[in-house]
Order: structure tokens, then C-alpha cells, then sequence
């Protein structure tokens, strides 16, 4: 159990952002969270950074000390958290245990990629480098990966290919009326299935883009919603070495990590952010975290269960599919999310009415760590 609260938070709109700098990224969302909770600077006693990728696009290095300096607040604790594509919720994790062990008493915590600045080719060979190194020898990458658990996923459960296009479809349906996300528009499930082909079956529309972003969060032990748990977990890095493409243990021990030692349950969860940076993910995180029994997600979806109005609304800020995926800020953005939902905070078209519970999600490469974060309004 956690006495550490959100008390404020602030993101800027997930887009490309190449006329800003990654610290003027980062700034904004730091003061957007600071005015959102009514902090001073003066009240800053640590800043967390997520960042994964400015040194390897040449952006910024030493981020945490020139955000510190940017902001006016040096002589705080300060330092930058790195976990690949879950760095924003490890930056959370970090900021959480310096305020409830009493290290920081006001941790501000930012998350911030640039991704924008780099040939595409670039920053996808900096995002390959996180697989295993003899599958990055052999070529493979996260696609790859994707698309060959989609693969074994549809024909294990007799699944039809149009339930993972309905994770796309109902994501960017949510995204419509989020002015921060990336992709305002809907989408239908044939032109999900009539996008590029990226890796068979997975197509454009299954996965996630690249982003320009930053997301901030203050945390304190006074007043806000409240982190009842936070916890995460490794798996296995080399994918080939599972023994089930479809088994992300990283994910399912986060998850039971989470629950433990809390007084809620799964079917406390009023409304969850999953890792979706590919559609195939949504599906295979929900039956690891125990929301669904395997190979029974395809249907909670086809059947609406995870639309807004359902019984578990799944990603309604768009989730990575359509929010955007700037690494170092997903996970914080994933929070905000949840924050501004257990707030009401929101306009009824995208609100979940009565939200209590949030729950999200935040993984690193294919599984290789996961981090999973309960909060109680």
C-alpha cells in the first residue's frame, strides 16, 4: 500500500514537435503539472526524467540536469531513468519510492521523447537495439515480434483477424475528442485491414506511430489520487527463449506484484491504459494480467467490453495506437489519463461516469520489463 498521492498533472499534445527542443518539451509539461497542482518550484525536492532515446538521436545529453537548470531548481536531487519503451512509468516508480521512503517530499517526474529529429530509418534502428542482441544480428524486430505472436494468437484461438483490427478501431474512436493525442480521427476495422502490410498480419493500423512529447506528474503525500501500488518485473529477454510466444511473464508478474498487498481486485478496475503499441499487445496483456482468461480478449472486444460504455474500458485517451507513443512519456501519459478519468475531469463523451480505480500498463520491448501502477481516486 502507498500513501504517495498525484497532486498535479500536465502533458503537451503528442504530434511532431520539431520546433521544440526536448528540455522546452519536458518544461512545459513540468509547469503544466505545477500549475495543475498548485506547486512552486520552491516545492520541488527531487525531478525524475524518463528519456530513451536523446543520446542515440544526438538530441540531449545529461537531460535531468539541464531540466533542473531550465526549471530554476537546482541544488534538488535530480536524475534520468532509461527502460526502453516503459521508461516513463519506471520514472513514475522511482519518483514513488523517493517521496514514500521520505528521501523527496515533492517529486516532479517528466517524461519527454523527441523522435522527430531523426531519419525514420534511424530511429527505428535505435529502437531495434533494444531486442536481444543475436535477434538484432538476425534482423528481427519489434514488428517482427508482433507479428508472429498475432500469428500463433488468431490460429491457437480460432480468433478472426478482425479483432485485432477492433482494438485500432475502438482506440482511435477514443482518441476523437482528446485534443492531446496524436490521431483525432476514426478509423474502421477495413481500413485497418486494407493499411500497408508491416509485419504479416499486422498491418499500418496495428501499430503504434512515432512521437514528439512530454507528460509530468507531481508527486507528494497531501492531497490527490492516490498510488495504491506500483510494481514491476522482468522477463525473459531473448523472445526465441520463451517457451510460449505467447507468455509475457514480465507482465503477468508486474500484475500480480500490483494486486498484492492492496485490498482491490481486478474487478475493482473501473477503466485501464494498456501497453498497446501494437494490437496484438492489448489482447495478450489483458488475459496476462488476469482481466481475461487466454484467448477470450478477441471476444471482449468484438463484443464491446472494452469500448468506453463497456465493462472494462480499455485505452479511452486513444492509448499508444492513437495517442502516440513518445517512449520516455507513454507511461506518464498513461497516468494522466487515469488521473484526469478518477478526477472527472473530463467532458461526458469521454469519460468513464464514476471511475474509482485506474489501472495501467507500461512495457518495455516485447515484454522484457513491465511495469504496472493501481490508483484510487
Amino acid at each position: 500500500m502507498s500513501n504517495v498521492r498525484i497532486g498535479g498533472v500536465g502533458m503537451t499534445p503528442f504530434e511532431n514537435a520539431s520546433d521544440r527542443s526536448v528540455v522546452d518539451l519536458a518544461g512545459i509539461a513540468a509547469e503544466r503539472a505545477l500549475e495543475d497542482g498548485d506547486y512552486s518550484r520552491a516545492e520541488i525536492t527531487s525531478v525524475h526524467v524518463g528519456n530513451a532515446l536523446s543520446e542515440g538521436l544526438g538530441t540531449q545529453a545529461g537531460l535531468a540536469n539541464a531540466l533542473s537548470s531550465a526549471l530554476g531548481v537546482e541544488g534538488v536531487r535530480s536524475d534520468r531513468i532509461e527502460n526502453t519503451s516503459a521508461t516513463g512509468a519506471s520514472a513514475v516508480h522511482r519518483g514513488v519510492e523517493a517521496v514514500a521512503s521520505g528521501q523527496s517530499d515533492v517529486a516532479l517526474v517528466v517524461g519527454v521523447e523527441k523522435m522527430s529529429v531523426g531519419e525514420t530509418a534511424a530511429v527505428t534502428d535505435s529502437i531495434r537495439q533494444l531486442v536481444h542482441p543475436r535477434e538484432y544480428e538476425q534482423g528481427l524486430t519489434l514488428p517482427s515480434f508482433a507479428g508472429l505472436a498475432a500469428n500463433v494468437y488468431l490460429d491457437r484461438y480460432d480468433a478472426p483477424r478482425d479483432a485485432l483490427a477492433a482494438v485500432a478501431e475502438k482506440n482511435h474512436r477514443n482518441a476523437v475528442d482528446n485534443p492531446v493525442a496524436q490521431f483525432q480521427k476514426r478509423i474502421s476495422v477495413d481500413d485497418v485491414l486494407e493499411s500497408p502490410v508491416i509485419a504479416d498480419p499486422l498491418r499500418l493500423y496495428d501499430c503504434c506511430p512515432m512521437t514528439d512529447g512530454a507528460a509530468a506528474l507531481v508527486l507528494s503525500r497531501e492531497e490527490g489520487v492516490r498510488v495504491a501500488s506500483i510494481a514491476s518485473a522482468t522477463g525473459t529477454h531473448a523472445v526465441a527463449a520463451r517457451s510460449d510466444p505467447l507468455a509475457i511473464e514480465s507482465v503477468r508478474l508486474a500484475g500480480e506484484r500490483t494486486f498484492d498487498g492492496v485490498d482491490l481486485e481486478r474487478d475493482d478496475v473501473d477503466v485501464a491504459c494498456i501497453h498497446d503499441a501494437f494490437t496484438v499487445l492489448e489482447l495478450l496483456e489483458l488475459e496476462e494480467l488476469g482481466f481475461y482468461d487466454a484467448g477470450t480478449a478477441w471476444e471482449a472486444t468484438l463484443d464491446g467490453k472494452t469500448r468506453l460504455d463497456g465493462e472494462l474500458p480499455v485505452n479511452p485517451g486513444g492509448g499508444l495506437k492513437a495517442r502516440g507513443h513518445p517512449l520516455g512519456a507513454t507511461g506518464i501519459s498513461q497516468l494522466i489519463e487515469l488521473v484526469w478519468q478518477l478526477r472527472g475531469d473530463l467532458p461526458d463523451q469521454r469519460r468513464v461516469p464514476d471511475a474509482e480505480v485506474g489501472f495501467a500498463i507500461n512495457v518495455a520491448g516485447f515484454g522484457n520489463n513491465s511495469v504496472c501502477t493501481l490508483l484510487e481516486s
